[in-house]
Formats: structure tokens, C-alpha cells, sequence
């Protein structure tokens, strides 16, 4: 965005933001990208600038992480093999080698990863990549940037001569050692090293004795340092293959930059491709540290901000481990201007320059720190006045700047364009100001551009009300503690409680008061009721986010008292079951004593047979419903063994108490001939019952009505019933109420 002013970025301090990107970028060449951004108005070129940080920064921390990209720049290197006959170092071959194999392997990634890296590996694409330097420098030098031995046959010829020589030299001067040693012309500590020779440390008296050169003496001059004759003459053949050593070596890193010189667009490529991967490395780990994402880019006229942060204030706070508060401000065609009002150091500054802000970041490619529902349009100007310009050096007052600036604004304002004004109208009479600044503000409104303003101005206030695509708002403040909230509240307008905040910094009542009667009432009690209405809405706010909480805490107390009933229920069932269970074992418990009372009183053993065998059908017919799935041939069957068994086992306790009592085996044989004629007919009787019970018989529906008396199947408690619902009777047992379905319940 060429048009942009440099006043517009230094009152949204997007210079900031551009310098805190820097930091993060890990070369030069990347920093000084990161300083040269500038906002965009190619819908589709910030699009792709966008995709191209948001899938950058979905690597960090996964495990497809980019692989590192530093590399020392290659500014210097080329422009020296740029250069005619010219021949680079060792440093400059090792600096492209580098370069080259890390934008290889950054394509190779991206080209692997290509389904996650759609947008980047595009990019990569149209940089082609041809090894052939890496392949040129890898014949010449080593892993370590050291010319190679066999690089040439001649160089290989040399360095096998040199190591040669050195050998010849080390085996000479250990035998002079040895032999002046022996001689003890040598002082303690034999040898040393001069001009990188060894040398002999030969006692200054014997000094004429040593053949050699003299290559220097200690402090004291007791020391004479000799190289031996001995070594002379391999010393001078060394010197002279060092020579050609070096001669050759230069001839190769002549001809490896020959060589390398055709490469030089390529290499520059390379160099732009890896100083491109830093500016998305810094713009992802910039994002990263604050929320930032991808905001959607529309063609529509229409920017929704929501829950956005100031990047910088999120940012110093986050350092400072302040809370930050969020802000959603909507734009569109029906409401295309806002007009901020509400005391100071409310906010009204900080909403203003998050708009222009964020708007930027968008705009030049950088992730912003808002709701991923949020939506921006494009804006080819966006033109600020924000803060106190005012300049001794140029003779320009407040009142002057802003008047030049409104100028600036008249020229460039237009329906493609963004303007943000801070205190609006300010600078001048609050009359004759106000009414310029209406006025200005009414034609920024015919030109359909958006806007954001922010005033004192009750005039300014007013006419946003009447505009129809105009809307009021202001900066929320807590009208009992006069402590601003940091919320913008759209649809109206804010007091600027001049005279409450005045009061609450110790500004003496009765001076408060004199101000009051120096305006004009009107003005006084527009204000009042501004601020009467903030009260208002500020304790409806209150009680709906009360209400709130309370309906929240009524649907939690309300689930947990369902819970608990339910619980009490399944108790309440389990106690009825168990009651009735063990009423049911008491009466069987008191009919069985009875029958024991009856026998003892000489009640004859075919009534006691009888009463028994009665008793034991009774109670498994009413165990009959529990036990359907049995067979009724099984269930028979199991009853009569039952019965047969009690009976075999009354008739042994009735023939041993008799045969006890009497002693008479006569009466005994007599007891055992009646006992088996019952056995037998008992026996007749359950196999009619068991033909009778196979006959299938018709179902009988039983119908319950409220009021009817019933009973557990299995149970003996009797209760009534209070309610029908389907297949369910609620019954009333008097001490409690249960609910039981239909097939459990008997009527009586």
C-alpha cells in the first residue's frame, strides 16, 4: 500500500510491530525483510501471504517441524564472484555449499510434507535447484572446507613429496640430536622450536663446535638455538614443494570459482528462497506468542473484529502477567461509522488503534490476534490522526496539525478508504471546533467512507444518532467505583463524567458545584441523563448476569434433587421388597407353627399331610409369576418332590415319636401302611393337577382402577392405588408412596 502515510504507521505504531517481528528472525538478510513490510492491497497476493504463516506456524511443535534454516550471507561472496579473474576463499566456497544443501533439504521436506505444506511447498516449487555447485565444491574440498589431497594429481604428487621430505628432516635432526647429546654440547632442555624449525639448544661455549645456521640465542645468551647442517638441505626442498603447494592450491580455487561464476542467479535464488523462509519463521513465532490466526479475507464491504487484542498491549501484559481485554467491533454498510464517547483512560484510544492495527498486520501478511470468525474487507487508504502533533521547530499547534490533517483527509477520504480520529474536533473552541468537526465528520459520511472517531462533543454525539449509518458507542465504566471496564458498548452514547471522576480525585463539592452553575443546564442535564441511563444499564447488566448465574445454579440444584429422588426411589423399592419378603417368611413361619401346634395337640397325620401340602402349593402359586421362564412341568415337578419329601420327613418324625411314645411295632407297621395309601394318593393328585395345568388357558387382563386395593405378587403389604400412569400404579402404603409396574401387582 504505496498510498499509506508515514504518520498513519507511526500513530498505529506498526513500526513497533515490525521491529519486535525483527528480533525474531535469525539472519540479517531476514531482518531487513521483516523492517521493508509494507500493507498490501491484493486480495489474493495477502491471501497467500497469510496461508503461507498459518501453516508455518501449525509446524512448530509438531512433529513435522521445518528444519533449521540460519546461514551466513552470501551478499559479499557474490558480488566478489560477480568479479572477473577474481577467486574466492575458502569461507566463500563453505558459505555456498551451505546455502545450497539447506535450501535442498528445505525443498525436500516440503516436497515429503506437500498435503500439509500446500501453499509452501508451491512457493519451493518455483525455485529449481541444480546440485552442480555442491558437486563442483565436493571435487575441490573436503567436509572441513580444506582443500582435498587428490584434488589434482600434481597437488597429491606434492603433498606425498612434503610428507617425505619431513620425514627426511625429522630422521636427520634426531641423529644430530643424538650425536651432540653425546658429546654434551647440548644444554637441558636439548631442543626447541624457531620460525617453526626445530632447532638444537647448544651450550653457548660449544657453539663453534655444531655445524649449522645459528637461528638465535636466549636472554641470558647461554643458549645458542643451531639448526643442524644435517637438515639444511631437505629444509630448502621443503620450502620449494610448500611453494608449489600453495601455487596449485590457488590454481584449483581459481578454477573452482571459474567454475562456480555461471551459478550465480542460481545461488542468489537460493539465497532469497532461505531469506524468505526467515520472515515466515519470524511472522509464525510472532503469531505463535500471540494467538494470532487467519482472520477471512471477503469482498464485501464489512469488517467484524471479534474478541480482538492489541498485538503490542497483549503482548506488554502477557510479560507483565496482566489480564487484557478483548474488543468486537462490527463495520458494514449499515453502520459504516462510530462514534466513540466516555471519560478518559477508559479505552476509546486503545479500540481506535486496534482497528488501524489489526488492520495493517492483515493487510501486510501477518496473523492477528483475534476470534477465527472474524472478517476483514480491504482498504486502499487508511488515514489517522491519533495524539498531539504539535511542533515548536515548524510553528505548528495542535489545532494547525489537525486542520492540515482534516485537509489531507478531504483529498484522499473515499469510499475505499479507513479513517481513524482521535478526539475529535479538539484544539480549538468547543463551540466553533465542534462545528467544523460535525461538519467534516458529515462529509466523511456522504463519501460512504468507514470510520472511527472518538469525542467529548455532545454535537458530535448527536449527529450520530441521526445519521442512519452511523452508530454511537462508548468504553464502559462502572458508575459505583467510577473504574473503566475496558468494553465497548455499541448503540450509545457515553458520559464523560467529568464532574464524578473530579469528585472522586478530592476536588472539594462546593467548587463542583460553582462549575455546574458556570454552563448551560440544558448541557448539565443532557449529560446527567447520559450518565443516569449508564447507572441503569450498568445494574441491568448486573442483575441479568445475575439472573444468569442463578438460573445456571437452579439447573444444577435442580438435576442433583432428580438425582437424589431417584436414589431415594431405588431405595424405597429395595426396602419394599425386602419388606415384603420378610413379611411373607413370618406368615409362612407362623402357619408352619401352627401346624406344629396342631400336630402336638393329636390332630391325625392325614390332616397335618394335607395342611402341609396345602401350604407348599400356596406358596410356590405365588412364586408362579417370578419364575416364567422355568417349565411348568419342571416347576410341578420340583413342587410335588418338595412335598413328597416334607412328607417323607414328617412321616419318619411322626413314626419315631409314636413308635418313642407307644413302643408298639404293631401301631408302627399300621402308621407306615396309612402313610404310603396318602403318598400314593398325593402322588394321583399332582398328576391331574399337572393335566390340568398343561391345558392352556385363556389370559385374564386385570383392570386397576384409582382407589382398588393390591398387593406385591410375592408380598403381603396392602396398599391403594393413588395414580395410573401407563403400565405404572403409583401405590400408597400409608408411611410411604412407591411406583410399581402393572405385572408386579395383584388386586384384592
Amino acid at each position: 500500500m504505496k498510498t499509506i502515510q508515514p504518520q498513519t504507521i507511526s500513530d498505529l505504531e506498526f513500526d513497533r510491530v515490525l521491529n519486535q517481528l525483527a528480533q525474531r528472525a535469525l539472519t540479517q538478510g531476514g531482518k531487513a525483510r521483516c523492517l521493508a513490510i509494507s500493507p498490501m492491497i491484493d486480495a489474493k497476493a495477502i491471501e497467500i501471504a497469510l496461508k503461507e504463516v498459518e501453516e508455518y506456524k501449525a509446524s512448530i511443535g509438531s512433529d513435522q517441524s521445518f528444519p533449521g534454516h540460519h546461514f551466513d550471507a552470501l551478499t559479499e561472496v557474490l558480488q566478489q564472484l560477480s568479479i572477473e579473474n577474481s577467486v574466492l576463499e575458502l569461507i566463500g566456497f563453505k558459505k555456498i555449499k551451505h546455502v545450497c544443501q539447506t535450501t535442498e533439504t528445505i525443498k525436500r521436506f516440503l516436497k515429503k510434507f506437500d498435503q500439509f505444506f500446500i501453499v509452501l511447498n508451491l512457493y519451493a516449487d518455483q525455485i529449481p535447484y541444480d546440485d552442480q555447485p555442491v558437486r563442483l565444491i565436493d571435487s575441490i574440498l573436503d567436509r572441513f572446507g580444506q582443500v582435498k589431497d587428490d584434488a589434482s594429481e600434481e597437488l597429491l604428487f606434492l603433498r606425498k613429496s612434503i610428507l617425505k621430505v619431513k620425514s627426511s628432516i625429522n630422521k636427520s635432526f634426531s641423529q644430530a640430536l643424538s650425536r651432540y647429546a653425546q658429546a654434551d654440547f647440548l644444554d637441558e632442555i636439548r631442543e626447541s622450536v624457531v620460525d617453526n624449525k626445530r632447532v638444537l639448544a647448544v651450550k653457548a661455549m660449544h657453539r663453534k663446535k655444531v655445524k649449522g645456521v645459528v637461528m638465535g640465542q636466549s636472554k641470558t645468551g647461554s643458549i645458542v638455538y643451531i639448526e643442524p647442517q644435517q637438515t639444511l638441505e631437505f629444509a630448502q626442498e621443503l620450502s620449494s614443494l610448500l611453494y608449489q603447494e600453495i601455487e596449485e592450491v590457488k590454481r584449483l580455487l581459481k578454477w573452482l570459482t571459474n567454475a562456480l561464476r555461471p551459478y550465480i542467479t542460481e545461488l542468489t535464488q537460493y539465497e532469497e528462497f532461505l531469506i524468505q523462509v526467515d520472515l515466515w519463521y519470524a511472522k509464525a513465532h510472532y503469531a505463535n506468542a500471540m494467538n494470532g490466526v487467519r482472520p477471512s479475507i471477503i469482498k464485501e464491504r464489512n469488517l467484524q473484529l471479534v474478541k480482538a487484542y492489541h498485538p503490542l498491549l497483549f503482548l506488554d501484559h502477557q510479560k507483565q502477567k496482566k489480564k487484557t481485554y478483548p474488543q468486537s467491533i462490527t463495520l458494514d454498510q449499515n453502520n459504516r461509522i462510530i462514534v466513540i464517547s466516555g471519560p478518559n483512560a477508559g479505552g476509546k484510544s486503545i479500540t481506535l488503534k486496534t482497528v488501524g492495527l489489526l488492520q495493517l498486520m492483515t493487510q501486510s501478511g501477518l496473523l492477528i490476534p483475534v476470534d477465527p470468525s472474524s472478517e476483514l474487507c480491504l482498504f486502499k487508504r487508511i488515514l489517522t490522526d491519533i495524539g498531539d502533533h504539535q511542533s515548536i521547530e515548524n510553528h505548528l499547534s495542535t489545532y494547525s496539525y489537525r486542520l492540515k490533517q482534516m485537509n489531507y483527509f478531504l483529498k484522499k477520504c473515499q469510499k475505499d478508504s479507513l479513517f481513524l480520529i482521535d478526539e475529535f474536533g479538539t484544539g480549538s473552541d468547543p463551540e466553533l471546533g465542534g462545528a467544523l468537526a460535525e461538519t467534516f465528520l458529515e462529509e466523511f459520511y456522504a463519501r460512504e467512507a468507514f470510520g472511527i472517531i472518538t469525542t467529548h462533543y455532545t454535537n458530535l454525539k448527536l449527529l450520530a444518532n441521526e445519521l442512519p449509518c452511523a452508530t454511537n458507542a462508548n468504553m464502559l465504566f462502572d458508575a459505583q467505583s467510577l473504574e473503566p471496564m475496558y468494553q465497548l458498548f455499541v448503540g450509545e452514547a457515553g458520559s464523560s463524567y467529568t464532574f464524578e471522576v473530579a469528585q472522586k480525585n478530592g476536588i472539594p463539592y462546593g467548587l463542583i458545584n460553582r462549575a455546574k452553575k458556570k454552563i448551560a443546564g440544558g448541557k448539565v442535564r443532557f449529560d446527567k441523563t447520559i450518565a443516569s441511563l449508564q447507572k441503569e444499564r450498568s445494574g441491568l447488566r448486573n442483575l441479568s448476569k445475575s439472573l444468569k448465574e442463578q438460573e445456571q445454579l437452579a439447573k444444577v440444584q435442580a438435576q442433583e434433587l432428580a438425582q437424589t429422588q431417584q436414589k431415594v426411589q431405588e431405595k424405597l423399592e429395595r426396602y419394599q421388597e425386602v419388606f415384603d419378603a420378610n413379611q411373607r417368611l413370618v406368615v409362612l413361619g407362623r402357619k408352619v407353627d401352627q401346624l406344629a401346634e396342631r400336630y402336638l395337640n393329636k390332630v391325625t397325620k392325614k390332616g397335618l399331610l394335607d395342611a402341609l401340602f396345602k401350604l407348599v402349593m400356596q406358596e410356590n402359586a405365588k412364586k408362579a409369576p417370578k419364575e416364567k421362564l422355568k417349565p411348568v412341568q419342571e416347576s410341578a415337578n420340583n413342587k410335588g418332590t418338595a412335598v413328597e419329601q416334607k412328607a417323607k420327613s414328617t412321616e419318619l418324625q411322626g413314626s419315631n415319636k409314636t413308635s418313642l411314645k407307644s413302643g408298639d411295632a404293631n401301631k408302627k407297621a399300621a402308621l407306615d401302611r396309612e402313610l404310603k395309601q396318602e403318598v400314593a394318593q398325593l402322588r394321583a393328585t399332582k398328576k391331574s393337577k399337572k393335566q390340568k395345568d398343561s391345558e392352556p388357558k385363556p389370559e385374564e387382563i386385570v383392570v386397576f382402577n384409582i382407589g382398588d386395593r393390591v398387593r406385591m405378587i410375592d408380598g403381603v403389604a396392602v396398599g391403594t392405588i393413588d395414580k395410573i400412569e401407563k403400565n405404572k400404579l403409583v401405590v400408597n402404603y400409608g408411611t410411604f408412596t412407591t411406583t410399581v409396574k402393572k405385572e408386579y401387582l395383584e388386586k384384592l
